[in-house]
Protein backbone atom coordinates (compact mmCIF):
# COMPACT_ATOMS: atom_id res chain seq x y z
CA UNK A 1 0.00 0.00 0.00
CA UNK A 2 0.82 3.32 -0.76
CA UNK A 3 1.25 5.57 2.06
CA UNK A 4 1.57 9.85 2.26
CA UNK A 5 3.74 11.52 5.29
CA UNK A 6 2.91 14.83 5.19
CA UNK A 7 3.17 17.65 8.06
CA UNK A 8 2.23 21.55 8.52
CA UNK A 9 4.69 23.99 9.75
CA UNK A 10 3.13 26.19 12.38
CA UNK A 11 4.37 29.48 12.89
CA UNK A 12 5.66 30.51 16.75
CA UNK A 13 5.76 33.27 18.55
CA UNK A 14 8.81 34.69 20.17
CA UNK A 15 11.87 32.88 20.46
CA UNK A 16 9.99 29.15 20.57
CA UNK A 17 11.67 28.20 17.06
CA UNK A 18 9.63 25.30 14.75
CA UNK A 19 6.68 23.37 15.71
CA UNK A 20 5.33 20.52 13.48
CA UNK A 21 2.42 18.03 13.41
CA UNK A 22 2.90 14.79 11.94
CA UNK A 23 0.51 12.44 10.47
CA UNK A 24 -0.07 10.01 7.95
CA UNK A 25 2.98 7.21 6.72
CA UNK A 26 6.35 7.17 4.34
CA UNK A 27 5.76 7.39 0.67
CA UNK A 28 7.82 4.92 -1.64
CA UNK A 29 7.42 3.85 -5.23
CA UNK A 30 8.15 1.17 -6.53
CA UNK A 31 7.20 -0.96 -2.57
CA UNK A 32 7.46 -4.72 -3.33
CA UNK A 33 6.38 -7.98 -1.25
CA UNK A 34 9.68 -8.67 0.34
CA UNK A 35 9.69 -12.19 1.50
CA UNK A 36 7.45 -13.36 4.60
CA UNK A 37 9.10 -16.49 5.08
CA UNK A 38 13.03 -14.57 5.59
CA UNK A 39 11.17 -11.69 7.25
CA UNK A 40 9.50 -14.02 10.13
CA UNK A 41 13.18 -15.22 11.07
CA UNK A 42 14.99 -12.10 11.65
CA UNK A 43 16.48 -11.19 14.71
CA UNK A 44 18.24 -7.75 15.87
CA UNK A 45 21.70 -8.20 16.31
CA UNK A 46 23.63 -6.47 18.65
CA UNK A 47 25.12 -3.09 17.75
CA UNK A 48 28.32 -2.37 15.98
CA UNK A 49 29.26 1.35 15.26
CA UNK A 50 31.73 1.87 11.63
CA UNK A 51 34.18 3.63 13.51
CA UNK A 52 35.11 3.79 17.36
CA UNK A 53 33.55 6.81 18.52
CA UNK A 54 35.44 9.99 20.43
CA UNK A 55 34.00 9.93 23.62
CA UNK A 56 30.75 11.86 24.52
CA UNK A 57 32.34 14.22 26.65
CA UNK A 58 34.43 14.92 24.08
CA UNK A 59 33.83 19.10 23.88
CA UNK A 60 32.87 19.90 20.09
CA UNK A 61 34.35 23.24 18.39
CA UNK A 62 31.68 26.12 19.15
CA UNK A 63 29.06 25.94 16.46
CA UNK A 64 25.64 27.33 17.55
CA UNK A 65 22.81 26.51 15.56
CA UNK A 66 21.32 29.03 13.29
CA UNK A 67 17.61 28.09 13.32
CA UNK A 68 16.57 31.28 11.12
CA UNK A 69 12.78 32.65 10.90
CA UNK A 70 10.25 30.01 12.12
CA UNK A 71 8.63 29.20 8.73
CA UNK A 72 8.55 30.11 5.52
CA UNK A 73 6.88 33.50 5.69
CA UNK A 74 5.06 35.27 3.14
CA UNK A 75 7.52 37.41 0.73
CA UNK A 76 10.63 35.24 1.89
CA UNK A 77 12.80 33.43 -0.80
CA UNK A 78 12.25 30.13 -0.79
CA UNK A 79 15.62 28.02 -0.79
CA UNK A 80 14.18 26.07 -4.05
CA UNK A 81 14.02 29.30 -5.97
CA UNK A 82 16.87 31.40 -4.90
CA UNK A 83 19.29 32.29 -7.39
CA UNK A 84 22.20 31.42 -4.63
CA UNK A 85 20.56 29.24 -2.60
CA UNK A 86 24.04 28.11 -0.48
CA UNK A 87 23.82 31.90 0.40
CA UNK A 88 21.04 31.10 2.69
CA UNK A 89 21.88 28.70 4.75
CA UNK A 90 25.78 29.07 6.80
CA UNK A 91 27.46 27.36 9.83
CA UNK A 92 29.90 28.76 12.02
CA UNK A 93 33.10 26.69 11.36
CA UNK A 94 36.35 26.25 10.73
CA UNK A 95 35.56 22.35 8.66
CA UNK A 96 34.69 21.79 5.08
CA UNK A 97 31.34 21.24 4.77
CA UNK A 98 28.63 20.60 1.93
CA UNK A 99 25.33 20.17 1.46
CA UNK A 100 22.35 19.51 -1.29
CA UNK A 101 18.62 19.26 -1.22
CA UNK A 102 16.34 17.27 -3.62
CA UNK A 103 12.79 18.04 -4.64
CA UNK A 104 11.73 14.48 -5.67
CA UNK A 105 8.73 16.11 -6.98
CA UNK A 106 10.71 17.37 -10.21
CA UNK A 107 14.58 16.17 -9.78
CA UNK A 108 15.53 19.88 -8.74
CA UNK A 109 18.40 19.94 -6.66
CA UNK A 110 20.09 23.20 -4.98
CA UNK A 111 23.10 23.39 -2.23
CA UNK A 112 26.07 24.85 -1.65
CA UNK A 113 28.35 26.17 -4.27
CA UNK A 114 30.60 23.41 -4.06
CA UNK A 115 27.95 20.57 -3.58
CA UNK A 116 29.77 18.77 -6.38
CA UNK A 117 32.96 18.49 -4.18
CA UNK A 118 33.50 15.11 -3.13
CA UNK A 119 34.09 13.11 0.33
CA UNK A 120 34.79 9.80 1.79
CA UNK A 121 31.51 8.54 2.00
CA UNK A 122 32.90 6.66 5.30
CA UNK A 123 29.21 4.06 6.75
CA UNK A 124 26.85 5.99 4.40
CA UNK A 125 27.67 4.02 1.41
CA UNK A 126 26.33 0.91 3.09
CA UNK A 127 23.02 2.03 2.13
CA UNK A 128 23.88 1.27 -1.28
CA UNK A 129 25.34 -1.91 -1.01
CA UNK A 130 22.58 -3.19 0.65
CA UNK A 131 20.81 -2.05 -2.42
CA UNK A 132 23.19 -3.30 -4.75
CA UNK A 133 22.58 -6.90 -3.36
CA UNK A 134 19.30 -7.24 -2.83
CA UNK A 135 18.62 -5.81 -6.28
CA UNK A 136 20.34 -8.14 -8.15
CA UNK A 137 19.37 -10.99 -5.52
CA UNK A 138 16.11 -10.88 -6.44
CA UNK A 139 17.26 -10.33 -10.57
CA UNK A 140 18.59 -13.56 -10.23
CA UNK A 141 15.65 -15.17 -8.27
CA UNK A 142 17.63 -16.06 -5.18
CA UNK A 143 16.05 -15.62 -1.81
CA UNK A 144 18.96 -14.15 0.75
CA UNK A 145 19.58 -16.15 3.85
CA UNK A 146 17.98 -15.28 6.82
CA UNK A 147 22.04 -14.96 7.83
CA UNK A 148 22.85 -12.34 5.06
CA UNK A 149 19.74 -10.70 5.70
CA UNK A 150 20.27 -10.44 9.98
CA UNK A 151 23.79 -9.41 8.59
CA UNK A 152 22.26 -6.61 6.52
CA UNK A 153 20.34 -4.76 9.31
CA UNK A 154 23.00 -4.69 11.12
CA UNK A 155 25.01 -3.09 8.82
CA UNK A 156 22.07 -0.60 8.43
CA UNK A 157 21.25 -0.26 11.95
CA UNK A 158 24.02 -0.37 13.49
CA UNK A 159 26.37 0.36 10.98
CA UNK A 160 28.46 -2.68 11.57
CA UNK A 161 31.62 -3.07 9.02
CA UNK A 162 31.61 -6.81 8.57
CA UNK A 163 29.13 -7.00 6.41
CA UNK A 164 30.15 -3.87 4.24
CA UNK A 165 33.41 -5.58 3.49
CA UNK A 166 31.74 -9.14 2.76
CA UNK A 167 29.54 -7.59 0.51
CA UNK A 168 31.92 -5.52 -1.20
CA UNK A 169 33.86 -7.66 -1.87
CA UNK A 170 30.76 -10.31 -3.37
CA UNK A 171 29.71 -7.35 -5.04
CA UNK A 172 33.13 -6.65 -7.14
CA UNK A 173 34.84 -3.97 -5.21
CA UNK A 174 34.38 -0.81 -7.63
CA UNK A 175 31.87 -2.78 -9.68
CA UNK A 176 29.34 -2.06 -7.20
CA UNK A 177 30.57 1.71 -7.66
CA UNK A 178 30.36 1.65 -11.17
CA UNK A 179 26.94 0.39 -11.04
CA UNK A 180 26.18 2.81 -8.23
CA UNK A 181 27.28 5.80 -10.83
CA UNK A 182 25.47 4.46 -13.49
CA UNK A 183 22.23 3.14 -11.69
CA UNK A 184 21.35 6.66 -9.40
CA UNK A 185 22.78 8.76 -12.66
CA UNK A 186 25.85 10.05 -10.66
CA UNK A 187 27.89 13.10 -11.84
CA UNK A 188 30.68 13.94 -9.80
CA UNK A 189 31.50 10.54 -7.99
CA UNK A 190 33.98 7.53 -8.09
CA UNK A 191 35.52 4.42 -6.57
CA UNK A 192 37.80 4.43 -4.15
CA UNK A 193 40.62 1.86 -2.85
CA UNK A 194 37.51 0.45 -0.38
CA UNK A 195 34.08 0.79 0.36
CA UNK A 196 35.07 3.52 3.00
CA UNK A 197 37.34 5.60 0.52
CA UNK A 198 34.42 5.87 -2.01
CA UNK A 199 34.24 9.30 -2.70
CA UNK A 200 30.65 11.10 -2.99
CA UNK A 201 29.04 14.82 -3.48
CA UNK A 202 26.41 16.31 -1.91
CA UNK A 203 24.46 16.31 -5.11
CA UNK A 204 24.83 12.91 -6.00
CA UNK A 205 24.02 11.62 -2.59
CA UNK A 206 20.66 13.47 -2.75
CA UNK A 207 20.39 11.65 -5.99
CA UNK A 208 21.44 8.18 -4.31
CA UNK A 209 18.75 8.23 -1.58
CA UNK A 210 16.14 9.26 -4.17
CA UNK A 211 16.82 6.12 -5.89
CA UNK A 212 16.71 4.21 -2.99
CA UNK A 213 13.23 5.68 -2.06
CA UNK A 214 11.75 5.12 -6.05
CA UNK A 215 12.65 1.44 -5.83
CA UNK A 216 15.69 1.80 -8.45
CA UNK A 217 18.30 1.38 -6.07
CA UNK A 218 17.00 -2.18 -4.17
CA UNK A 219 14.54 -3.17 -6.98
CA UNK A 220 10.52 -3.46 -6.05
CA UNK A 221 10.81 -6.50 -4.14
CA UNK A 222 13.12 -4.70 -1.28
CA UNK A 223 12.53 -1.67 -1.40
CA UNK A 224 10.05 -1.16 1.11
CA UNK A 225 12.21 -3.38 3.42
CA UNK A 226 15.39 -1.04 2.97
CA UNK A 227 14.25 2.07 3.38
CA UNK A 228 12.27 0.47 6.64
CA UNK A 229 15.57 -0.32 7.65
CA UNK A 230 17.20 3.10 7.33
CA UNK A 231 14.52 4.51 9.09
CA UNK A 232 15.13 2.12 12.22
CA UNK A 233 18.83 3.45 12.35
CA UNK A 234 19.97 3.28 16.30
CA UNK A 235 22.43 4.27 18.11
CA UNK A 236 25.17 6.23 17.04
CA UNK A 237 24.45 6.02 14.02
CA UNK A 238 21.91 7.85 14.53
CA UNK A 239 22.64 11.76 14.36
CA UNK A 240 22.91 14.50 12.07
CA UNK A 241 19.96 15.81 9.69
CA UNK A 242 16.75 13.79 11.46
CA UNK A 243 17.80 15.27 14.63
CA UNK A 244 16.38 18.74 12.87
CA UNK A 245 13.28 17.29 12.89
CA UNK A 246 10.43 16.79 16.17
CA UNK A 247 10.71 13.98 17.56
CA UNK A 248 7.62 12.76 16.39
CA UNK A 249 8.92 12.72 12.60
CA UNK A 250 12.14 11.52 12.79
CA UNK A 251 11.58 8.05 12.68
CA UNK A 252 9.22 8.60 9.05
CA UNK A 253 12.97 9.91 7.51
CA UNK A 254 15.11 6.92 6.30
CA UNK A 255 19.29 7.91 6.88
CA UNK A 256 22.20 6.64 6.76
CA UNK A 257 25.36 8.59 8.30
CA UNK A 258 28.87 7.47 7.87
CA UNK A 259 31.89 8.76 10.31
CA UNK A 260 35.55 7.60 10.33
CA UNK A 261 38.96 8.86 11.58
CA UNK A 262 41.32 9.46 8.50
CA UNK A 263 44.76 8.66 10.60
CA UNK A 264 46.34 9.24 7.08
CA UNK A 265 45.19 12.54 6.56
CA UNK A 266 44.21 13.17 10.43
CA UNK A 267 40.45 14.13 9.68
CA UNK A 268 37.69 13.26 10.25
CA UNK A 269 34.86 12.55 7.72
CA UNK A 270 30.82 12.76 8.88
CA UNK A 271 28.33 12.66 6.22
CA UNK A 272 24.85 12.21 6.28
CA UNK A 273 21.94 10.85 3.51
CA UNK A 274 18.45 11.69 4.94
CA UNK A 275 15.24 10.71 2.75
CA UNK A 276 12.39 11.96 3.16
CA UNK A 277 8.68 11.52 1.02
CA UNK A 278 9.17 14.78 -1.23
CA UNK A 279 12.70 15.29 -0.60
CA UNK A 280 16.37 13.82 -0.42
CA UNK A 281 18.96 15.68 1.68
CA UNK A 282 22.89 15.27 1.97
CA UNK A 283 25.24 16.86 4.42
CA UNK A 284 29.06 15.88 3.69
CA UNK A 285 32.19 17.15 6.57
CA UNK A 286 35.64 16.46 7.34
CA UNK A 287 37.80 18.62 10.14
CA UNK A 288 40.84 17.94 12.20
CA UNK A 289 40.88 14.84 14.67
CA UNK A 290 41.29 17.35 17.32
CA UNK A 291 37.49 18.06 17.21
CA UNK A 292 35.66 15.37 18.86
CA UNK A 293 33.47 13.76 15.54
CA UNK A 294 30.10 14.82 16.66
CA UNK A 295 30.79 17.89 15.20
CA UNK A 296 29.87 16.91 11.50
CA UNK A 297 26.53 15.86 13.41
CA UNK A 298 26.10 19.67 14.55
CA UNK A 299 26.75 21.21 11.00
CA UNK A 300 24.35 18.44 9.34
CA UNK A 301 21.90 19.70 11.96
CA UNK A 302 22.25 22.96 11.71
CA UNK A 303 22.07 23.16 7.83
CA UNK A 304 18.80 20.45 7.72
CA UNK A 305 17.35 22.90 10.97
CA UNK A 306 17.83 26.45 8.39
CA UNK A 307 16.10 24.80 5.11
CA UNK A 308 13.12 23.77 7.41
CA UNK A 309 12.89 27.43 7.65
CA UNK A 310 13.37 28.19 4.21
CA UNK A 311 11.35 25.81 2.24
CA UNK A 312 8.44 23.93 2.71
CA UNK A 313 9.26 21.19 0.90
CA UNK A 314 10.82 19.77 4.22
Amino acid sequence: MTELFTRRRALLTGTAGLAALAGGGFWLAGRGSGDPAVAANWQDPAASPSAAASPESAVARSMPVQPGPPGVEQGAVDVLAAPNPGALVSVQTSAWWSWALMDRKTGKIVGSSNLHQTNMTASMIKAWLAADYLRRAAEAGQTPSTTRMNEIRTMIRDSANGPASTLYEELGRSATIARLIDVCGLTDSKAGDGWSTTRLSARDTCRIAHAIGSGKAAGPTWTSYLVGEMRAVRGTGNFGIRKAFPAAEQSRIAIKNGWVDRQATKEWNVNCLALGDDWTMAVLTRFPLSTAWTHGGEIAKSVATQLRTKTELV
